[in-house]
């Protein structure tokens, strides 16, 4: 989504000055509401910068750099401040690489990815009558052993990333508070248990699969680690589900944006484990990026605990602990995405 600039009429993206109450996230979110309307997820984790000479009202110019960091869209509203100045538009990916100026920009633009777009979970899954079938006529089952096969591993997995995905942005949009927590916790559940049908379904074609596209061993390891993942924003779900919690911190809700833009750039790596070759370098890339998320959200989950503590620590001892808990959660979440990367980049080294 790109919008004008005032004076130009150039296309650029939601950008604005420092604000001295709000992170720079914080802030960029600001900005995308102000200029085009937009309320969503953000990541505390910029994807980069870009460079620019910013034209002042007096004529003169300046060097400014703009941090980006991603934002899953969740609504645009129907007023915004800025909504008469300026022209909102839509693009594809490639085009809006166009339709700007900076070159880094342009990079920044044209690298990004938006998780792919998967299948139903009934169309990965073997239908009933062809198990049936199989376990019925012991001879389908013997020759169906003979045939060399690579089963639908990498289907699956895909299918398991887009269960992270949506996970992720129910975990986030329930760490918001509000009337939907319940709703909130209920999709985490119900994604929680499309991701074990999945997990269940690897497993299976590990048992009986005559070839397959890459060692058992590392098949089990990085679908254990995906679920893993998933387990734990469950986990997450319960906890604030058993201390009926409606309130959180800027922290927690800094993590989930994290944990947003990790499901995202998870989703972006496993259909690229198809073609190892060719994509080396930018699996490569994503598991950097996997493992900067994590680092970043160690930070956070240290300040969090530190300002939960100063505030609540030693006068209601009891609330510091349970928001430590949700706070042990949300780490252990990352934590797993971390160890996506590595599986990840273990394949590559191994394989490409």
């Amino acid at each position: 989504m790109l919008i004008t600039s005032r004076e130009q009429r150039r296309w650029v993206v939601p950008k604005g000055n420092t604000m001295a109450t709000l992170n720079l996230h914080e802030a960029a979110a600001e900005e995308a509401f102000e200029e085009a309307g937009i309320f969503g997820i953000p990541c505390p984790t910029a994807i980069g910068e870009y460079r620019y000479r910013k034209r002042r009202a007096d004529g003169t110019t300046r060097n400014v750099t703009v941090a980006v960091f991603p934002l899953a869209f969740q609504r645009q509203a129907d007023q915004w401040p800025e909504q008469d100045e300026r022209e909102v538009r839509w693009f594809g990916l490639a085009e809006a690489a166009d339709a700007v100026d900076e070159p880094e920009l342009k990079r920044l633009i044209a690298n990004f990815r938006v998780p792919p777009v998967v299948p139903g979970l009934a169309q990965r899954i073997m239908p009933t009558s062809q198990r049936t079938n199989r376990e019925k006529f012991p001879m389908m089952r013997w020759f169906q052993s003979l045939m060399p096969q690579q089963g639908r591993f990498f289907d699956l997995f895909e299918a398991h990333a887009a269960t992270l995905v949506a996970g992720a942005e129910a975990l986030a949009l329930l760490l918001q508070g509000g009337d939907t927590i319940d709703e909130n916790i209920a999709e985490i559940v119900r994604r929680e248990h499309q991701a074990d049908d999945i997990t269940r379904e690897v497993l299976h074609d590990v048992r009986r699969i005559f070839v397959t596209p890459f060692d058992r061993s590392a098949i089990t390891d990085l679908i254990g680690v995906m679920d893993d993942a998933i387990d734990q924003m469950n986990a997450t779900g319960k906890t604030i589900a058993l201390y009926e919690l409606n309130e959180f911190e800027p922290q927690m809700r800094d993590m989930s944006g994290i944990i947003v833009e990790a499901a995202r750039v998870t989703a972006e790596a496993i259909p690229l484990l198809r073609h190892l070759n060719e994509n080396a370098g930018r699996l490569h890339d994503l598991t950097a990026r996997l493992i900067q998320l994590e680092g970043h959200a160690d930070d956070i989950h240290e300040a969090g605990l530190k300002a939960l503590f100063k505030r609540l620590g030693k006068t209601q001892p009891m609330d510091f602990i349970v928001g430590q808990e949700v706070y042990s959660h949300l780490e252990r979440i990352v934590d797993k995405f971390e160890d996506i990367a590595n599986e990840v980049q273990g394949l590559v080294i191994d394989h490409a």
